[in-house]
């Protein structure tokens, strides 16, 4: 559900795999698809092309063992009422998603035991219609969300480790979520109020102190809500960033000048209500939210 960066990579590789893979899409880039199939330029995979059906209406291929939930944030709630005919009392639907409370909404959709928490560790954009280009990482990690592990969870697994996708079955993937939160939250947001690579980033003290301070500021949320993240937590994401090639940007700064809408809701938005509810201050946050904000919806007029 969704076949830009994530769901067409991820989906590629299933198909190419042989599962039964179903694209649904929109506009040019369904058509494309449609008539040439779905195309993916990987930096680690090389370049394949993919034939599998695809559609704009997710009910029309019948009720689906496994759903790949991979619309952005801001469409969570339509995906999920579109998905509706596609779930059946067995249908699984894996959230691929930026941010932690997309599970919640698409819970509240289709019914909270359909639902698994996943994070995707991976770049890939739409290059144009029809068309995926893949230039980093490629891992899922993914689980029951109270931690379980179940015959399905275990058979997910299975089938991404077959199609040559590197995953790992948690116990702990709301911890997980929330350590991708973290990293997510201060590399889309710093990448995009600067315009700038993770390599100027980190190379300027300033810029390289106001990252550090997203990540303690969501730290201190997590701690708020409930979620115990590992101490170690913020030195081992600035690490992360430090090793990270120097161009590498984020999906919110390719949105961004681009002319796209943002998930400035899922991740900043979020993260800054969520301190309000807490009483946690969040002053870095809620300055790139700000800054962010005339641009949530595309360009400004």
């Amino acid at each position: 559900m969704g076949t830009g960066g994530i769901g067409g990579y991820f989906g590629a590789k299933l198909c190419r795999a042989g599962e039964a893979v179903t694209f649904v899409a929109r506009g040019a880039h369904l058509e494309a698809i449609r008539k040439n199939g779905l195309r993916i330029k990987s930096a680690a995979d090389g370049e394949f092309v993919v034939t599998c059906p695809a559609t704009d209406d997710p009910g029309s291929a019948g009720i689906a063992d496994l759903v790949l939930f991979c619309v952005k944030s801001y469409d969570t709630e339509a995906a999920a009422r579109a998905i509706r005919p596609a779930v059946g009392p067995d249908t699984a639907v894996l959230c691929l998603q930026n941010g932690v409370d997309n599970e919640e909404k698409i819970e509240g959709i289709v019914g909270p035991s359909h639902v698994l928490g996943g994070a995707a560790y991976v770049l890939a954009t739409i290059e144009s219609p029809g068309v995926i280009a893949h230039a980093f990482a490629g891992k899922i990690a993914f689980g029951e969300l109270d931690g379980a592990e179940t015959p399905r969870a275990q058979g997910i697994l299975e089938v991404l480790q077959r199609a040559g996708i590197p995953a790992e079955q948690s116990p702990r993937i709301r911890q997980i979520l929330w350590e991708k939160y973290l990293f997510i939250a201060a590399q889309a947001g710093m990448t995009a109020v600067t315009r700038c690579p993770i390599g100027v980033i980190r190379a300027v003290p300033e810029t390289r102190r106001m990252y550090r301070l997203i990540l303690e500021e969501l730290a201190a949320v997590a701690k708020a809500e409930g979620v115990e993240l590992p101490a170690q937590t913020v030195d081992g994401i600035m690490a992360a960033a430090d090793n990270l090639g120097a161009t590498f940007t984020s999906s919110l700064h390719y949105d961004l000048t681009h002319g796209r809408r943002l998930e400035l809701e899922a991740l900043q938005g979020y993260a800054v209500r969520l301190g309000e509810k807490h009483g946690v201050p969040t002053p870095t946050l809620f300055s790139v939210y700000a800054a962010l904000r005339p641009y949530r919806d595309g360009a400004p007029a």
